[in-house]
Protein backbone atom coordinates (compact mmCIF):
# COMPACT_ATOMS: atom_id res chain seq x y z
CA UNK A 1 0.00 0.00 0.00
CA UNK A 2 1.52 3.37 -1.00
CA UNK A 3 2.02 6.06 1.60
CA UNK A 4 -0.89 8.49 1.49
CA UNK A 5 0.97 11.77 1.13
CA UNK A 6 -0.32 14.01 -1.69
CA UNK A 7 2.43 16.20 -3.15
CA UNK A 8 2.78 18.48 -6.20
CA UNK A 9 2.81 16.35 -9.34
CA UNK A 10 2.23 16.68 -13.09
CA UNK A 11 -0.80 14.68 -14.31
CA UNK A 12 -1.15 14.49 -18.08
CA UNK A 13 -3.88 13.11 -20.31
CA UNK A 14 -4.59 13.56 -24.00
CA UNK A 15 -6.47 16.83 -23.63
CA UNK A 16 -5.25 18.38 -20.39
CA UNK A 17 -2.15 18.65 -18.29
CA UNK A 18 -2.48 19.38 -14.60
CA UNK A 19 0.67 21.13 -13.45
CA UNK A 20 1.54 22.53 -10.02
CA UNK A 21 0.10 26.01 -9.59
CA UNK A 22 2.71 28.76 -9.67
CA UNK A 23 2.72 32.55 -9.43
CA UNK A 24 3.51 32.66 -13.15
CA UNK A 25 0.02 31.25 -13.88
CA UNK A 26 -1.72 34.31 -12.40
CA UNK A 27 -2.05 36.47 -15.57
CA UNK A 28 -3.42 33.55 -17.61
CA UNK A 29 -5.85 32.60 -14.83
CA UNK A 30 -7.09 36.18 -14.63
CA UNK A 31 -7.73 36.16 -18.38
CA UNK A 32 -9.46 32.77 -18.22
CA UNK A 33 -11.76 33.87 -15.40
CA UNK A 34 -12.89 37.26 -16.69
CA UNK A 35 -16.48 36.12 -17.34
CA UNK A 36 -18.48 36.79 -14.12
CA UNK A 37 -20.49 33.61 -14.73
CA UNK A 38 -17.37 31.58 -13.90
CA UNK A 39 -17.59 32.82 -10.30
CA UNK A 40 -21.37 32.67 -9.90
CA UNK A 41 -21.37 29.90 -7.29
CA UNK A 42 -17.84 30.18 -5.92
CA UNK A 43 -17.16 31.19 -2.34
CA UNK A 44 -14.53 33.83 -3.09
CA UNK A 45 -15.08 37.21 -4.77
CA UNK A 46 -14.34 37.47 -8.50
CA UNK A 47 -10.82 38.87 -8.95
CA UNK A 48 -10.68 42.47 -10.12
CA UNK A 49 -7.04 42.39 -11.19
CA UNK A 50 -4.05 40.14 -11.77
CA UNK A 51 -2.89 41.20 -8.31
CA UNK A 52 -6.03 39.61 -6.82
CA UNK A 53 -5.21 36.33 -8.58
CA UNK A 54 -1.61 36.56 -7.42
CA UNK A 55 -2.85 36.86 -3.84
CA UNK A 56 -5.09 33.81 -4.31
CA UNK A 57 -2.19 31.82 -5.77
CA UNK A 58 0.05 32.90 -2.90
CA UNK A 59 -2.53 31.62 -0.42
CA UNK A 60 -2.76 28.33 -2.28
CA UNK A 61 1.02 27.95 -2.27
CA UNK A 62 1.08 28.58 1.48
CA UNK A 63 -1.42 25.73 1.87
CA UNK A 64 0.72 23.51 -0.35
CA UNK A 65 3.77 24.28 1.78
CA UNK A 66 1.77 23.41 4.90
CA UNK A 67 0.75 20.08 3.37
CA UNK A 68 -2.98 20.81 3.51
CA UNK A 69 -3.59 21.29 -0.23
CA UNK A 70 -2.12 20.49 -3.64
CA UNK A 71 -3.02 23.14 -6.22
CA UNK A 72 -2.99 22.73 -10.00
CA UNK A 73 -3.31 24.83 -13.13
CA UNK A 74 -5.40 23.09 -15.79
CA UNK A 75 -3.64 23.49 -19.15
CA UNK A 76 -5.37 22.60 -22.42
CA UNK A 77 -2.75 20.63 -24.34
CA UNK A 78 -4.11 21.42 -27.79
CA UNK A 79 -3.74 25.18 -27.39
CA UNK A 80 -1.30 25.52 -24.49
CA UNK A 81 -3.79 27.81 -22.78
CA UNK A 82 -4.50 27.82 -19.07
CA UNK A 83 -8.12 26.66 -18.94
CA UNK A 84 -8.68 26.97 -15.18
CA UNK A 85 -7.58 25.58 -11.86
CA UNK A 86 -8.35 22.81 -9.35
CA UNK A 87 -6.99 21.47 -6.06
CA UNK A 88 -6.74 18.60 -3.65
CA UNK A 89 -7.82 19.99 -0.27
CA UNK A 90 -8.98 18.80 3.13
CA UNK A 91 -6.15 16.27 2.98
CA UNK A 92 -6.52 13.82 5.89
CA UNK A 93 -3.52 11.54 5.85
CA UNK A 94 -4.58 9.33 8.74
CA UNK A 95 -7.93 8.66 7.08
CA UNK A 96 -6.43 8.42 3.57
CA UNK A 97 -9.02 10.90 2.34
CA UNK A 98 -9.14 14.19 0.49
CA UNK A 99 -11.42 16.53 -1.41
CA UNK A 100 -11.29 17.77 -5.00
CA UNK A 101 -12.39 21.38 -5.19
CA UNK A 102 -11.60 25.01 -6.00
CA UNK A 103 -12.30 23.95 -9.59
CA UNK A 104 -13.31 26.41 -12.29
CA UNK A 105 -12.90 26.59 -16.06
CA UNK A 106 -13.03 29.34 -18.65
CA UNK A 107 -16.40 29.33 -20.48
CA UNK A 108 -14.98 27.92 -23.73
CA UNK A 109 -13.74 24.82 -21.89
CA UNK A 110 -16.96 24.19 -20.00
CA UNK A 111 -19.18 21.34 -21.16
CA UNK A 112 -16.24 19.72 -22.95
CA UNK A 113 -14.11 16.77 -21.88
CA UNK A 114 -11.60 19.10 -20.19
CA UNK A 115 -13.30 18.95 -16.80
CA UNK A 116 -14.04 15.23 -17.08
CA UNK A 117 -10.47 14.35 -17.97
CA UNK A 118 -9.05 16.62 -15.27
CA UNK A 119 -11.26 14.93 -12.65
CA UNK A 120 -10.39 11.50 -14.05
CA UNK A 121 -6.68 12.21 -13.68
CA UNK A 122 -7.15 13.49 -10.13
CA UNK A 123 -9.29 10.53 -9.12
CA UNK A 124 -7.00 7.97 -10.70
CA UNK A 125 -3.94 9.47 -9.02
CA UNK A 126 -5.72 9.64 -5.65
CA UNK A 127 -6.99 6.07 -5.66
CA UNK A 128 -4.29 4.23 -7.62
CA UNK A 129 -1.09 6.13 -6.83
CA UNK A 130 -1.81 7.57 -3.38
CA UNK A 131 -4.04 4.81 -2.02
CA UNK A 132 -7.00 7.02 -1.10
CA UNK A 133 -9.98 5.41 0.60
CA UNK A 134 -12.32 8.36 0.02
CA UNK A 135 -12.46 11.36 -2.33
CA UNK A 136 -15.20 13.90 -1.74
CA UNK A 137 -16.55 16.76 -3.85
CA UNK A 138 -19.01 19.44 -2.83
CA UNK A 139 -20.83 22.31 -4.48
CA UNK A 140 -23.49 24.93 -3.93
CA UNK A 141 -26.89 23.24 -3.56
CA UNK A 142 -28.27 25.57 -6.26
CA UNK A 143 -25.61 24.72 -8.85
CA UNK A 144 -27.45 22.07 -10.83
CA UNK A 145 -24.89 21.93 -13.65
CA UNK A 146 -22.07 21.21 -11.20
CA UNK A 147 -24.14 18.63 -9.35
CA UNK A 148 -24.95 16.74 -12.55
CA UNK A 149 -21.29 16.84 -13.58
CA UNK A 150 -20.22 15.41 -10.22
CA UNK A 151 -22.82 12.66 -10.48
CA UNK A 152 -21.53 11.75 -13.95
CA UNK A 153 -18.13 11.08 -12.36
CA UNK A 154 -19.75 8.26 -10.39
CA UNK A 155 -19.80 10.11 -7.08
CA UNK A 156 -22.63 9.32 -4.68
CA UNK A 157 -24.80 12.05 -3.20
CA UNK A 158 -24.41 12.03 0.59
CA UNK A 159 -26.74 14.86 1.59
CA UNK A 160 -27.10 18.60 2.06
CA UNK A 161 -24.97 20.41 4.62
CA UNK A 162 -27.32 23.20 5.67
CA UNK A 163 -25.96 26.72 6.15
CA UNK A 164 -22.49 25.23 5.74
CA UNK A 165 -20.50 28.00 4.04
CA UNK A 166 -20.62 31.79 3.70
CA UNK A 167 -19.86 33.37 0.34
CA UNK A 168 -17.87 36.54 -0.15
CA UNK A 169 -21.12 38.52 -0.56
CA UNK A 170 -22.54 37.29 2.76
CA UNK A 171 -24.88 34.67 1.32
CA UNK A 172 -24.97 31.58 3.53
CA UNK A 173 -25.18 28.63 1.22
CA UNK A 174 -26.33 25.06 1.62
CA UNK A 175 -23.68 22.67 0.29
CA UNK A 176 -24.33 19.41 -1.57
CA UNK A 177 -21.84 16.69 -0.58
CA UNK A 178 -20.73 13.85 -2.85
CA UNK A 179 -18.02 11.22 -2.57
CA UNK A 180 -16.41 8.17 -4.13
CA UNK A 181 -14.65 5.48 -2.12
CA UNK A 182 -12.03 3.00 -3.21
CA UNK A 183 -14.90 0.49 -3.53
CA UNK A 184 -16.67 2.79 -6.02
CA UNK A 185 -13.61 3.64 -8.09
CA UNK A 186 -13.21 0.54 -10.32
CA UNK A 187 -16.71 0.87 -11.82
CA UNK A 188 -16.46 4.67 -12.00
CA UNK A 189 -13.12 4.38 -13.80
CA UNK A 190 -14.57 2.09 -16.47
CA UNK A 191 -17.46 4.50 -17.13
CA UNK A 192 -15.19 7.54 -17.28
CA UNK A 193 -12.72 5.88 -19.61
CA UNK A 194 -15.56 4.82 -21.88
CA UNK A 195 -16.99 8.34 -21.99
CA UNK A 196 -13.63 9.93 -22.67
CA UNK A 197 -12.56 7.36 -25.26
CA UNK A 198 -15.73 7.98 -27.27
CA UNK A 199 -14.91 11.69 -27.39
CA UNK A 200 -17.12 14.60 -28.44
CA UNK A 201 -16.60 17.98 -30.13
CA UNK A 202 -14.66 20.54 -28.09
CA UNK A 203 -15.40 24.23 -28.34
CA UNK A 204 -11.66 24.74 -27.83
CA UNK A 205 -11.10 22.93 -31.14
CA UNK A 206 -11.07 19.34 -32.33
CA UNK A 207 -12.48 16.16 -30.91
CA UNK A 208 -11.77 15.39 -27.30
CA UNK A 209 -11.15 12.14 -25.50
CA UNK A 210 -8.44 9.99 -23.96
CA UNK A 211 -7.13 6.58 -24.86
CA UNK A 212 -9.16 3.73 -23.44
CA UNK A 213 -7.83 0.91 -21.31
CA UNK A 214 -5.31 2.42 -18.91
CA UNK A 215 -6.52 5.93 -19.75
CA UNK A 216 -3.55 7.10 -21.79
CA UNK A 217 -2.30 9.49 -19.11
CA UNK A 218 0.93 9.87 -17.24
CA UNK A 219 2.02 10.97 -13.78
CA UNK A 220 5.31 12.66 -12.97
CA UNK A 221 6.25 13.43 -9.39
CA UNK A 222 7.99 16.68 -8.56
CA UNK A 223 9.06 15.72 -5.07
Amino acid sequence: MPKFDPQPVVLAGRQVRLEPLQAAHAPALFAAGRDPEVHRYLLDAPPASVADVEATVAGALDAVAAGTQVAFAIVHRGTGRVAGTTRYLDIRRRDQALEIGYTWLAPEFQRTAVNTEAKYLLLRHAFEELGARRVQLKTDERNERSRRAIERLGARFEGILRKYQTRWDGFVRNTAMYALTDDDWPAAKVRLEDRLARGWPSRAGGAVGIDGGTGGGECRSLS
